[in-house]
């Protein structure tokens, strides 16, 4: 007992707030981790293509599919006709996106029908079969294109608003007008979407499937198979990344999967290859920002009236709540005594544009920073003092009263300046910038930059009612303790973070917790793993199950032992009951043997937000998270090549549950966000063709673009202010807007050229061929 007690309290590495490993890191790296592709096969697999249309809008005329049943291997086609439920897959319930095409065709590689064969090979290549007839229409592709047309939106639009905007620009004495394209982005998630869907008796579909929302794929699947929720369950024990590409774009893989497994009777698999993947998929939304700023001398701003148009695809998908979470982002961490804010959910010929890292909170924070850019530029201030001029909280002598969001929730976590001045000191921004600007002055053709940019982001479902959890958590006679909730695991390390609170809770060690794969027939009506809320809402569900079976352990230990329940402790390594040291798997051993129930499931619903869409008020948000980046660059003046030299991060994570775990959020989605704004380019033709569909014709980062010196700490002292777990904060999504650095670094290179006396307005992606042309623009401007 004494030995095992000294061994728990030294191998800190179990508890909360521990740098611990991923628990499937090893596995990772030596290919052991099991991914739905690695399923063995079960007894009578057949394999589902889909069968895509080659035109971006028209209307289909015919469609002969002849060719595709008499190939070889194939055993079935199945189309709109064979769904015995509802042709319909929409997550929005507005009815606008069928799983097959019958007649109006809205986007290049819109499924039309599926093939099901003996191998996929023989799937895919009876797919091209397809003999399809139809009459175009011209495609409307892009934000221009779809104001041009009319303007037709897929969703409904939301306006925030705080102070008269009108009034206050007329006020200003100063105006500025401008727009800014910011693209999209590609998920690119190493494991493609997948599905294995197995009937079982009766109505019963088992389905697993790459998701990061298990509940939603059940109702769709259980609603084009025309059942129950009840007779379909959905299991997903890891996925090779999602990013939130897999948030709604999995349910078309697991119900044309389904589909056919209920009609055949047989086993289905369905993954499709990486270019098929890219075209039929979602993306993140590309964005034209229009904006109007007044403000003053001192570039302090006094009002903003911006629009926000969203290039969203052929239906509505997620782009209501992604194109509302970019206004609630517009600010990011600056006030703006009067504000008007408009989205523009536009409708293209394109793939639906879907959730993606920071679902529009990332464009919102881009265009903010475009506005404090716009600002310095025009009155030749330092941008990072405009930065500091604008944040929220009162300056001296001004008082209280500029915490207002605009859509009026207060902010009462400010900390952005302070993670401003700390990171400034840290990495020795002004001498660093001072020597950039020196060395620039002699260097006629390389010219660096640097940037120092922060982020607040809201954490919290902006559909209120996703922002809830639930957990099963199971203690065996031995101790150990088996663990289920309803976050899925994407790489991202939730399972580790969870698994440690439990591990706490118990005073047990990390090795006594079984994590096992989300599945929705043991934690029901579970919210997506998204919104950088999967350790917040599923890590309080854990900890409410284990505080469950821990009072009733302490109610039995009381009566056994004849103790005060006060004089029960768990602690690491055991239980203490009055002076008393009892194993924890003693104390389980016994509390079975006295009928006590040592399962139990836990909930939690987050507290105090709520949202009134129609107003535009609300607090939507339970807190925020807070960080700030600092980036240089160099610049080839002459290709518009460049290199990321130095990055320093300073970045808010609360009270880490996982400093390691967290560190490696950090420094992935800022790679992601970098990639973004820098390679990562769409481009479809006139025809509506996807032509950046593979890693040949698509970039993202690859380990030489990451920055030479890269340097991430988190805040430390700095616990969340609000009562989540452990006083942690989240940590997915804030970390890919701290990127915003290296975009405003390259735009302070370019503005070197000029003399840093004409704003570059660089838009996103800024790829080397639009670096070049604002390098030529400054240089033209600045000339003249």
């Amino acid at each position: 007992m004494a030995d095992a007690r000294r061994r728990l309290e030294s191998d800190t590495s179990a508890m909360v707030g521990a740098p611990r490993i991923h628990d499937s890191a090893a596995r990772h790296v030596a290919g052991e981790a099991v991914y739905i592709d690695d399923i063995a096969a079960p007894e009578g697999l057949l394999h589902a293509y889909l069968g895509l249309s080659r035109i971006a809008h028209g209307r289909l005329v015919s469609l002969d599919l002849a060719p595709v049943l008499a190939a070889p291997g194939v055993v079935a086609v199945l189309t709109a006709a064979d769904i015995p439920g509802v042709n319909d897959i929409s997550s929005t319930h507005r009815h606008d996106e069928p799983v097959f095409a019958t007649q109006t065709i809205l986007h290049h590689g819109q499924p039309l029908f599926a093939v099901v064969a003996q191998t996929r090979q023989a799937a895919r290549e009876a797919a091209a079969l397809a003999q399809a007839v139809y009459v175009e229409a011209p495609p409307v592709l892009d934000v221009a294109a779809a104001r041009a047309a009319g303007g037709t939106l897929v969703t409904d639009p939301l306006k925030l608003e705080r102070g008269d905007v009108a009034a206050a620009l007329a006020e200003s004495p100063r105006r500025l007008k401008g727009s800014m394209t910011i693209g999209g982005q590609d998920h690119f998630y190493l494991e493609s979407q997948i599905a294995i869907a197995i009937p079982g008796e009766e109505e019963d579909m088992q389905v697993f499937s790459s998701t990061q929302h298990p509940s939603e794929v059940q109702h769709m699947v259980a609603q084009v198979l025309g059942v129950a929720s009840h007779a379909v369950t959905v299991e997903v024990r890891r996925m090779g990344g999602g990013f939130g590409g897999k948030e709604t774009q999995s349910n078309l893989f697991a119900c044309v999967a389904a589909l056919a497994a209920r009609k055949l009777k047989r086993p289905v698999k369905l993954r499709p290859n990486r270019d098929d993947d890219m075209i039929v998929t979602g993306k993140r939304h590309d964005f034209v920002v229009d904006y109007e700023i007044g403000f003053d001398d001192e570039g302090r701003i006094h009002a903003v009236d911006a629009v926000y148009a969203a290039r969203c695809g052929w239906n509505a998908d997620l782009s209501g709540p992604v194109t509302d979470r970019a206004l609630f982002h517009m600010d990011n961490c600056y006030f703006y005594p009067a504000v008007r804010a408009r989205s523009e959910p536009l409708l293209t010929h394109t793939v639906s544009n879907t959730a993606f890292r920071g679902f529009g909170g990332p464009q919102g924070m881009v265009g903010a920073e475009r506005f404090i850019e716009e600002v310095a530029f025009a009155t030749g201030l330092d941008p990072l003092e405009v930065r500091r001029r604008n944040l929220y909280g009162g300056r001296p002598g001004e008082g209280p009263g500029r915490d207002l969001t605009p859509y009026h929730q207060t902010v009462t976590d400010n900390i952005a300046g302070e993670v401003i001045e700390r990171l400034e000191r840290s990495c020795d921004y002004r001498a660093r910038q001072a020597a950039i600007r020196e060395a620039n002055a002699t260097s006629p053709i390389v010219k660096r930059g640097i940037a120092l940019t922060p982020v607040k982001f809201g954490i919290s479902f902006t559909a209120t009612w996703y922002n809830q959890a639930g957990a099963l958590v199971h203690v065996y006679t031995d101790g150990s303790v088996m663990l289920n909730h309803g976050g899925t695991e994407m790489g991202q390390g939730l399972y580790v973070k969870v698994a440690q609170v439990v591990a706490q809770a118990f005073g047990i060690g990390l090795d006594q917790v079984k994590i096992t794969a989300t599945t929705t027939g043991k934690v029901p009506n579970t919210s997506a793993t998204a919104a950088s809320s999967g350790s917040d809402l599923n890590g309080m569900a854990a900890l409410d199950a284990c505080e469950t079976i821990k009072a009733r352990l302490t109610e039995f230990a009381a009566r056994h032992w004849q103790e005060s329940p006060e004089a029960i402790v768990f602690r690491p390594g055991f239980v203490q009951v009055g002076a008393r040291e009892i194993a924890f798997a003693d104390l389980v051993k016994a509390a079975y043997m006295g009928r006590v129930q040592l399962s139990a499931t836990g909930f939690y619903a987050t507290p105090k937000i709520h949202w009134d869409r129609k107003a535009g008020r609300g607090q939507p948000f339970y807190y925020f998270a807070y960080g700030a980046a600092a980036a240089e660059v160099a610049v080839d003046t002459l290709t518009g090549e460049y290199k990321v030299e130095r990055v320093d991060i300073l970045h808010d994570c609360g009270a880490s549950l996982n400093p390691a775990i967290d560190k490696g959020q950090i420094e992935g989605g800022f790679i992601q966000g970098m990639g973004w704004l820098t390679t990562e380019e769409l481009v479809w033709d006139a025809k509506g063709v996807l032509k950046t569909h593979a890693p040949s014709t698509y970039k993202i980062p690859v380990a030489s673009d990451r920055p030479r010196i890269f340097n991430v700490a988190l805040l430390e002292n700095a616990p969340n202010r609000e009562a989540t777990i452990h006083r942690s904060k989240a940590v997915g999504e804030p970390p890919l807007m701290l990127a915003i650095s290296v975009l405003h670094a390259l735009s302070d290179a370019v503005a070197s050229v000029g003399g840093h006396k004409v704003c570059p307005r660089l838009d996103a992606p800024a790829t080397p061929e639009r670096v070049l042309a604002a390098v030529e623009r400054v240089r033209a401007e600045a000339a003249s």
